[in-house]
């Protein structure tokens, strides 16, 4: 049925789609209207002859220009003469307010349009060689804090934020939290990191590196995966491999992780890694600050640097070959990073020294004569077997069988773990995991661990290492870190009134409530997403660090003891810091440092604790001293 359309609906028509064009068809509309009211008054001027009381009559372009002119201001008209004349300028005047007012209606729209588009953080970013982090948590202001000190020499260093919150609340936030970021451009966009549309605006194509947080959800570790998809399989993606770092916490996703990433992703296996971190910094005095010193971009941090003068040497002569660094392994090229590796390994053409230094520019080749050795110093002793130790674990969660079969790998045979926690039955998961236990002796308690009495009855005082886990599977992260620390508060309290000397390992969810609990000496230490925060910014400067963290913190290969430094060296005797690393060559151990006993509780001194110290500064140590070193058990 043919249906008659009226002129007048057409033009409505015509209108309503102009104006859904936006602010630029607007524009050029009235500019388009306002030329044409111009030309068509200096037409009829000119055809007519009309013109001011005294003047012969205008050309076209003097008529089109005097309209003009009094359409853009209405007071220019005053000295007209003229009734026709003024007549013709009042209607162009009359025209010009229209249209003017218009302009500047449509103008003002625009730019408030405009802004709340900025404020929704949607406009495409077009940047080179920044960061970005995908995702939203408390994890993002440490990670912000580390990449800036680590771009704190780069001119113009960027990092591009997306999150699902607004763009002026994120900015805000940062602001309040990390305070004024100096060099480093902070750029925020609202969006999902798992939409290829989101993803357009951030130019991932000319990005140097990929941060993949993961989300505060039921199933984080499937959004990660998926945010990695949209990155990897994107239509208009770059050609070479990006460099993405991602955080997965359920270690039964490892696989389809690592199908998915291929050799883009370095995944930050977070369960893991507390586990394995609870369990060294527990039973080790002043390891936890190791590790963060280490794991930081403050202080010295660890680098790779190709040295072509250390070609064909051996390993043993690379420990002593640079001036202000300690070297800590070799990365043989295509292989990956190997800490400590064998003292006699052959240093290829393209192979690379692993070292700790104070910043890239800091690295100084400088072999040394062997005189500087004072090897007069050195003791030789037989191996110390280890013995059993009691260790206190209050809390349960899933992490815990991980736990165990960590401490098993490194404590002597008859060694217990006493396991109190406020759940019925300890499960299935500890059962299986007791089967792979072969030192420890394992008991089990039922009991609340946030009471005092209870605490009290254990008789703490034969125990020399506590961990506190959160309740993470059964309480929401905010009422598992308030009965961590209630339990914290009660165990130093303790402590300090019965002088009990044991290390208490703790166990945070939120990163917030970490602050409330103050550090208040070395063996007193908090793991929270803090420490995998300080990872995530490391290897996103460099990947390969991802392989040196990950052989760092398994039981198999090196890892960092604190041994006795009569174990190597005579007591009381000025030592240089060659020779401490010469005495630990010996037993086949890579020295890093060492441990001042009489500084254990002077935070501003690292409670003691000193990486990559000066070479040539002598030191006196005294019995309870120790010596900081990578070495196999």
């Amino acid at each position: 049925m043919d249906v008659k359309i009226r002129w007048q609906d057409r033009l409505n028509y015509w209108f309503d789609e102009l104006f859904s064009k936006g602010t630029i068809a607007l524009a050029a509309m009235l500019g388009i209207f306002s030329i044409a009211v111009i030309g068509m008054v200096a037409l009829v001027v000119w055809i007519t002859g009309v013109a001011p009381e005294g003047e012969e009559s205008l050309t076209y372009q003097e008529a089109f220009w005097m309209s003009l002119m009094r359409s853009l201001d209405a007071g220019t008209m005053g000295g007209d003469t003229g009734w026709a004349f003024r007549l013709a300028m009042l209607l162009v005047t009359f025209g010009g307010i229209f249209v003017l007012s218009s302009f500047i209606g449509v103008l003002t729209t625009g730019i408030e349009a405009r802004l709340e588009q900025l404020r929704k953080g949607r406009s495409q970013v077009v940047e080179q060689g920044h960061t970005v982090i995908l995702g939203w948590s408390e994890q993002i202001f440490t990670i912000i804090r580390e990449l800036m000190i680590a771009n704190a020499n780069l001119k113009n260093s960027c990092l591009l934020i997306l999150g699902d919150k607004d763009k002026v609340e994120m900015e805000e936030e940062i602001l309040d939290k990390v305070g004024k970021t100096k060099r480093t451009k902070i750029v925020c966009r609202s969006g999902s990191p798992t939409e290829m549309a989101d993803l357009n605006i951030l130019s991932l194509n000319t990005c140097k590196s990929i941060i993949v947080l993961s989300p505060d959800s039921d199933d984080p570790d499937s959004e990660v995966i998926k945010t990695v998809l949209a990155i990897t399989n994107h239509p208009d993606r770059r050609s070479e491999p990006y460099h993405i770092v991602a955080e997965l916490r359920d270690p039964k996703n490892v696989e389809i992780a690592r199908v998915v990433g291929k050799k883009e992703v370095e995944w930050i296996l977070v369960g893991d890694l507390v586990a394995r971190v609870i369990a060294q910094t527990c039973r080790q005095s002043g390891l936890s600050v190791v590790y963060t010193e280490l794991l930081d971009f403050e202080g010295d941090e660890i680098y790779f640097t190709f040295q072509p003068d250390l070609v064909g040497k051996t390993y043993a002569e690379a420990l002593t070959a640079f001036e202000n660094n300690t070297v800590i392994g070799l990365m043989p090229a295509g292989k990956p990073a190997t800490l400590n590796p064998s003292m006699s390994a052959v240093i290829g053409k393209e192979d690379q020294i692993i070292l700790i230094a104070e910043d890239d520019d800091k690295i100084r080749y400088k072999p040394i004569d062997s005189s500087v050795i004072q090897d007069e110093l050195f003791v030789t002793t037989s191996l110390h077997p280890a013995q059993p130790e009691n260790i206190l674990i209050l809390g349960w969660n899933w992490r815990l069988p991980t736990i165990l079969c960590e401490i098993d790998h490194y404590v002597a045979a008859g060694s217990r773990v006493t396991i109190v926690a406020d759940i019925n039955q300890p499960g299935d998961l500890l059962t299986q995991a007791l089967m792979d236990i072969h030192h420890l002796q394992v008991e089990f308690q039922m009991g609340d661990t946030t009471n005092r009495r209870l605490l009290e009855s254990l008789k703490l005082d034969q125990y020399k290492h506590i961990i506190i886990l959160c309740y993470s599977d059964t309480l929401t992260p905010q009422q598992a870190d308030s009965r961590t620390l209630v339990t914290l508060l009660h165990l130093r309290d303790i402590a300090n009134k019965q002088d009990l000397q044991y290390s208490i390992v703790s166990e945070m969810l939120d990163i917030r409530n970490r602050n409330l609990a103050d550090i208040t000496r070395a063996d007193d230490f908090i793991v929270s997403d803090k420490l995998v925060s300080l990872m995530l910014a490391q290897v996103s400067e460099n990947k390969n660090l991802n392989a040196v963290f990950t052989d760092l913190f398994a039981p198999e290969g090196a890892e960092i003891y604190l041994k006795p430094v009569q174990y190597y060296l005579q007591l009381d005797k000025p030592v240089n810091f060659y020779t401490v690393v010469a005495a630990a060559r010996q037993y086949g151990e890579t020295a890093i440092g060492y441990r001042i006993k009489s500084k254990a509780r002077d935070a501003s001194s690292m409670y003691g604790v000193k990486i990559n110290p000066p070479r040539e500064q002598l030191v006196k140590f005294q019995d309870g001293d120790t010596i900081i070193v990578l070495a196999e058990e």
